[in-house]
């Protein structure tokens, strides 16, 4: 299960069922769980955290350093959960002092060449398209889909069951439940083939989309929509969802 021509650090500690093939590189201060694939040429380094039913494509690196100038080799790490397939040439940092560790979670798509970067959360079931690059210290939540070629300036947050463009680029938060598209970015309508594939009930759908109408067109500032909001449209968990995220945004929500 494991190539001769694949190195392993002696401190490493590798789980139950693990493939790695040749040429891989497995740093010190690695751990790997139990029916992990990791295909030739990948390199974990010191740092790594990977769970269990992993699928490590060639070329991925997992846990390098970080790309910041304030990192000075402090003790962080590079946590990824189970189930997710990694794609050829992903890169995964490791965290900085800021919050000490990035994580990517379970059941997620790493496409091709996507990188995450130092302290960057990504929930799970999400998929992060072709060469889609992130800064530090962003958030992606919960079945959000990313496509190919997205920027995202460090410290934005992109909201659960979110479906953004390809090809777009942002500096402000992603709301749930929404397309964002178009260049420059911006809303484009609610993810409704998204919701419904999750199982959304129409009602819920359309408390999402009236939920919306009035943050973007109704004319008021975000305040007075959020308020008008809390007034008007049914309150369930994801109608406060949707309330808590813009209103927690440091960055404040495209437009």
């Amino acid at each position: 299960m494991i190539s001769p021509l694949a190195y392993i650090d002696p401190e490493a500690k590798i789980g139950q069922n693990v493939e790695i093939g040749p040429f891989c590189f497995i740093d010190k201060n690695v751990v790997i769980g139990d029916n992990n694939i990791i295909m030739p040429n990948v390199t974990i380094l010191y740092g790594a955290r990977i769970g269990n039913g992993n699928k490590i494509f060639p070329g991925a690196v997992i846990s390098a350093i970080p790309q910041d100038l304030k990192f000075v080799g402090e003790e962080t790490t590079a946590e990824v959960g189970d189930n997710n397939l990694i794609r050829e040439n992903v890169t995964i940092n490791r965290g900085t002092a800021a919050k000490g560790k990035t994580v990517v979670g379970s059941h997620n798509l790493l496409m091709e060449g996507s990188h995450i970067a130092h302290d960057v959360i990504v929930g799970n079931h999400c998929i992060i398209g072709n060469s889609t690059k992130m800064g530090g210290e962003v958030e992606v939540e919960d079945y959000a889909i990313i496509s190919a070629n997205v920027l995202i300036h460090q410290f934005c947050r992109v909201g659960g069951y979110t479906m953004f463009q390809g090809g777009s680029r942002t500096s402000k938060d992603i709301p749930p439940y929404i397309i964002a598209g178009r260049e420059p970015i911006e809303y484009s309508g609610i993810n409704i083939i998204g919701l419904r594939r999750k199982g959304f009930s129409n009602e819920l759908i359309e408390n999402i989309h009236n939920a919306y109408r009035l943050i973007y067109q109704s004319g008021k500032n975000v305040t007075e929509a959020l308020k008008q909001v809390k007034e008007e449209i049914p309150m369930s968990k994801e109608i406060e969802y949707i309330i808590s995220f813009i209103e927690s945004s440091k960055r404040g929500i495209i437009r």
